[in-house]
């Protein structure tokens, strides 16, 4: 079983920025891969950046060149900087992470940190 909490949301301006945390409770280089997804209110669920175990890192358009995925494996953390927000990028924000057992793959997801950026 894996657990993931976020915290670092919260109430900023357009143009501003945050860093949200993902603490897991195991190694964050166990896991097949980590990411971050948002909903907006009437919207789906979706990708904002992951990172697999290798390193390798997917960002969505409407994020690349704003927003930066890191990982602290040290204290089992995956941060997300968020810079130049915007109002669209309001949201409930969620960690997630994939492992692998006997070939599957098991998906965990945190409970959410809400982001509000005011115009």
């Amino acid at each position: 079983q894996v657990t993931l909490v976020e915290s670092g949301g919260g109430l900023v301006q357009a143009g501003g920025s945050l860093r949200l945390s993902c603490a897991a409770s195991r190694s964050i280089s166990s896991f097949k891969a980590m990411g971050w997804y948002r909903q907006a209110p009437g919207k789906q669920r979706e990708l904002v950046v992951n990172i697999s175990s290798g390193g390798s890192t997917n960002y969505a358009d409407s994020v690349k060149g704003r927003f930066t995925i890191s990982g602290d494996n040290a204290k089992n953390t995956v941060f997300l900087l968020m810079s130049s927000l915007k109002p669209e990028d309001t949201a409930v924000y969620y960690c997630n992470a994939i492992t692998v057992l006997v070939g599957r793959d098991y998906v965990y997801w945190g409970q959410g940190t809400q982001v509000t950026v005011s115009s």
